[in-house]
């Protein structure tokens, strides 16, 4: 696949970082740094990925952490998937939701068995080359000795005061004295760290992870949910297994684009895909009324299909196969016009997510992890610095749904790693963070690199659009006006909205023999290669 790395339609100032031998691209600079360390000591892509991953967890803590679920592609040759997330507490008393309208956003109802901890030992034990305990010494460092929070960290910590602090049950009160010390959330710039999370990361590098599962650390889990009225055991964790998983895949043009299958949405971008597909969106200007509509609604009808249908495969009631099905896709675009068409989108959320990838001659690292929203359900296990994640939220109420609210299940995941191939061989990884963003900005990032042939530092900083129910969408702020305009008068409820609504994507693609990689400026993110 080709590029024009001499056009910046969106990114006068920017440049494309260009590397021959490997690259790491994040969503903060200090994460990014922790990959090509791991690089430079002989590590290779793997190693990379999971250094940055383990990194992320203290440097971006709004956003991820060790409390937290991930999932991976790697390519080696060919494309192979792990997903990582838990499940919720077998023990789990649906008593507890009878009088419920909606899942609950924090507390121990939301807390399901996290599963970071484990993809990253899993997929380091089949290719890393250097020892596990190395992967963690740039995170441990950042913990024990502080670092700098950076401008968007800085800013969506302090947007989440009015949330965590406000808490006063038991269960909350370590999060606050970990997270917000000074009962307040440190400033860009001001030095944050935490010895207990340093700590925590040097159980798991010495044990491999094993104690987070069947050792101290589990212990210490158990005994916190069963003092403050949680579900969560120690036998949870224990029988916790991440799954190798063949991932999914649509063909849209000269590529072929993958995602993990359920509980992931990311069969949600493929089935738009398939639908805008059928319009040939290439005869239309990237910029144009016409190009935004198409896509926004072709994005309605998938998000309408896998809100109803996705869940734990074990619990799913059709078959990727159907949903992927370019005929059913054909059935589906014929459902659009010029006008918008009223469709519900459950829930809104921003999501806490980072995504980052690695590249190197051998390997290809699309990774994703996340704590769901910002830090996670507010709940923090003493001497750990673990701050658990909320990840059950996502499940549903709502009877006889395959998403439906159950003891040892799975829930709806909104991460999705992507990645890119062009006649069986590699292109590369690629990923928008943002809960419900994520399909919606990886359908814009194919679209903008196929159809509007963008080089990918260009495809990221494209200005996007986000739809939100019904017939409300969002338009990023620096949108031409005729294309606001537009929009209203085909029926679509348009807002402008600030960058921090459009998720935070990286990308690392291959060009030839030479890695391009960006990272966008909607996050404090960096991109380096050599």
């Amino acid at each position: 696949m080709k590029f024009n790395l001499n056009a910046y339609p969106y990114a006068s100032q920017r440049r494309v970082i260009l590397a021959k031998n490997c690259a790491v691209a994040t969503s903060q600079p200090l994460g990014t740094l922790a990959g090509i360390e791991v690089f430079q000591a002989g590590g290779n892509a793997v190693d990379a990925a999971i250094a940055t991953a383990i990194t992320l967890t203290v440097v971006e803590p709004t956003s991820n952490g060790i409390g937290g679920d991930a999932f991976a592609l790697v390519w080696d040759g060919k494309l192979q998937g792990i997903n990582g997330s838990g499940k919720s507490p077998k023990n789990l008393s649906l008593d507890a939701f009878s009088n419920l309208e909606k899942m609950p956003e924090l507390g121990w109802l939301t807390v399901t068995v996290p599963g970071a901890v484990s993809v990253w030992y899993e997929v380091w034990k089949r290719w890393g080359k250097l020892p596990f305990e190395q992967l963690f010494i740039p995170a441990i460092r950042y913990a024990k000795n502080g670092f700098p929070v950076s401008p968007v960290t800085a800013a969506i910590w302090r947007r989440k005061e009015a949330v965590y602090l406000t808490k006063k049950r038991p269960e909350y009160q370590y999060f606050q004295q970990v997270f917000f010390p000074k009962d307040s959330a440190p400033k860009a710039g001001e030095i944050w760290g935490s010895v207990l999370h340093a700590q925590t990361l040097e159980e798991i590098a010495n044990t491999g992870g094993e104690s987070f599962y069947k050792g101290k650390i589990a212990e210490k889990i158990n005994n916190f949910s069963a003092d403050t009225g949680g579900y969560l055991t120690a036998d949870d964790l224990a029988n916790h297994t991440p799954l190798w998983v063949n991932p999914i895949a649509t063909e849209y043009k000269q590529l072929k684009v993958w995602e993990m299958p359920p509980n992931s949405q990311g069969i949600a971008a493929l089935m738009a895909l398939n639908i805008i597909e059928n319009f040939n969106i290439e005869q239309y200007k990237r910029d144009s009324v016409e190009s935004f509509h198409y896509q926004i609604e072709a994005m309605k009808l998938a998000f309408a299909d896998a809100y109803a249908y996705v869940g734990d495969a074990d619990f799913m009631n059709i078959s990727n196969e159907n949903l992927l099905n370019k005929n059913y896709a054909k059935q589906r675009q014929q459902l659009i016009s010029n006008q918008a068409i009223p469709l519900a989108n459950p829930g809104i959320l921003q999501g806490g997510t980072v995504y980052l990838c690695t590249a190197d001659s051998d390997l290809m690292v699309s990774f994703i992890q996340s704590n769901y929203d910002s830090f996670g359900s507010g709940i923090l296990v003493p001497e750990t610095g673990i701050s658990l994640h909320n990840r059950g939220l996502a499940f549903t109420l709502e009877q006889g749904h395959p998403n439906q609210i159950a003891p040892n299940k799975r829930p709806f995941h909104t991460i999705i790693p992507g990645f890119l191939t062009k006649d069986n061989q590699p292109i590369g990884p690629f990923g928008v963070m943002g809960a419900p963003m994520q399909p919606q900005g990886h359908l814009q990032m194919v679209v903008n690199l196929t159809d509007y042939q963008m080089n990918p530092q260009a495809a990221l900083d494209a200005p996007r659009w986000r739809f939100l129910e019904g017939n409300r969408i969002l338009l990023e702020r620096g949108t031409a006006p005729e294309i606001v305009e537009g929009l209203k008068q085909r029926g679509h409820d348009v807002k402008l909205a600030p960058e921090t609504m459009f998720g935070k994507g990286q990308i690392i693609l291959k060009n030839n023999d030479v890695l391009i990689a960006g990272s966008e400026p909607r996050a404090d993110g960096l991109a380096l290669g050599y």
